[in-house]
């Protein structure tokens, strides 16, 4: 079928492949133009975000503001996540349970109102016309999209985009290779015993939503709340990963904890400062410099043989 059909996943031994709607098999051809399309600001309806402006690679493609504001200033609401091995999640979202493949959480920052990140609601045509007047667009979509003749609108971008971020993959942090030092494998012990029945499994979290500490109906993010309207879910959001976890600081829901200290404390657990300095030692041991500066998830220097 040739190379612009396969895929060929590389995992460490123990990692089974990632779930893939049958919808939209990986290809190589798909990764190359998601890849392309992730740094591409023309995305956003004034050129100047892309998906790369908040996910940015050094962060773990996390950020490292509070919140992020999007193409009108609007502040942002929530704090950008790390997408270290986000192929494995769902849902996808902090508080959006209907969020369950990367195809449709796509929509959430080009399209979205609340708030506006990348601006282009009711512009979804635009799109199409924008990435179809590039003569090297028209030969990647023609390679990724054979089936349908390499049409060029925002569903079969999302289609490639999911392919990109399904090879973003890490594992290759101080605790996968299991060479914890002594503080933080005294940390993994404090880990285990009060952190792991949120953060649990090789991603660090249950991907269920949780709420720490009482609902406060006054609050102006209510979590889960505002999608289901059940009174028990205000406040509750999905519990993050904590794969690279010191890169993506600031931290919570809404990056409101400046400090992995902070962050620790706001758990509600009783610790003194060595458990704490343990605790930290450890989640540092969760960060993959490798992942950080791979040069395959980077922006792409060229394509169709020139330079970008």
């Amino acid at each position: 079928m040739g190379e612009a059909s396969t895929w060929r996943w590389t995992l460490p031994a123990g990692v089974s492949a990632p779930p893939v709607p049958a919808d939209n098999p990986m290809t190589a051809a798909k990764v190359e133009l998601g890849r392309r399309l992730f740094y591409d600001a023309d995305l956003s309806v004034d050129g100047t975000m892309s998906c790369a402006t908040c996910h940015v690679q050094k962060h773990a493609f996390a950020d490292s503001t509070r919140t992020r504001p999007g193409v009108t200033d609007e502040p942002g609401r929530r704090n950008v996540p790390g997408l270290a091995n986000v192929a494995w999640f769902t849902p996808l979202n902090f508080a959006d349970p209907a969020a369950t493949t990367l195809e449709m959480q796509a929509a959430t920052p080009v399209f979205g109102t609340h708030p506006v990140e990348m601006g282009m609601a009711g512009r979804e045509a635009e799109i199409g016309r924008r990435f179809g007047r590039d003569s090297c667009y028209q030969t990647m979509f023609a390679r990724a999209f054979p089936e349908d003749g390499g049409r060029i609108d925002f569903s079969n971008v999302a289609r490639a985009l999911a392919s990109f971020e399904r090879t973003l993959i890490s594992h290759g942090s101080a605790w996968d290779r299991q060479r914890l030092g002594p503080e933080a494998q005294a940390g993994s012990a404090l880990f285990a015993r009060d952190c792991a029945s949120c953060h649990s499994g090789s991603n660090f979290t249950d991907l269920t939503m949780h709420r720490l500490g009482p609902a406060d109906p006054a609050l102006a993010d209510q979590g889960l709340f505002e999608k289901t309207g059940i009174d028990a879910d205000r406040g509750k959001f999905r519990t993050p990963s904590l794969r690279n976890i010191a890169l993506t600081g600031p931290w919570w829901h809404d990056g409101s904890a400046w400090t992995l200290d902070e962050a620790i404390a706001r758990h509600g657990l009783t610790h003194g400062a060595a458990d704490v300095a343990q605790l930290i030692a450890f989640l540092g041991a969760l960060s993959d410099t490798e992942f950080t500066q791979r040069k395959s998830l980077a922006m792409p220097e060229d394509a169709c043989g020139k330079r970008l």
